[in-house]
């Protein structure tokens, strides 16, 4: 996975407004997260990368780089001089926090009479 973009697509699914919670994009940027729009999609839904040159989405870099926290690749792609986090555009519109996100709907609860 290449480590090059630095802004986020127009359809990134790490923008605020993008209509995903933030624990569902906490779970993708844990690890190496191609951008979806240079993936295909596998019998079960999946996005997956083309081949090694597909790249890494700016957004889920970002969103991770907000929070202070970088996965390993991210790490070990920063020591060889792949990854340089100074390059990304942190004013690019992609949250931190859950309330810049969907909120999860609460599951409801019977009241017991």
């Amino acid at each position: 996975m290449r480590y090059g973009m630095t802004t986020p697509c127009s359809e990134c699914p790490f923008l605020i407004g993008s209509g995903f919670t933030f624990a569902e994009l906490f779970a993708h940027a844990s690890g190496e997260f191609p951008c979806h729009k240079a993936c295909d999609l596998n019998d079960a839904d999946e996005y997956v990368a083309r081949n090694d040159k597909t790249p890494h989405c700016a957004g889920a870099l970002i969103f991770n780089e907000k929070r202070g926290f970088s996965h390993q690749m991210m790490r070990i792609c920063e020591r060889l001089g792949f990854y340089d986090r100074r390059m990304l555009n942190m004013e690019a519109p992609v949250g931190r926090a859950p309330a810049d996100y969907r909120r999860e709907k609460r599951k409801s609860r019977k009241v017991a009479a």
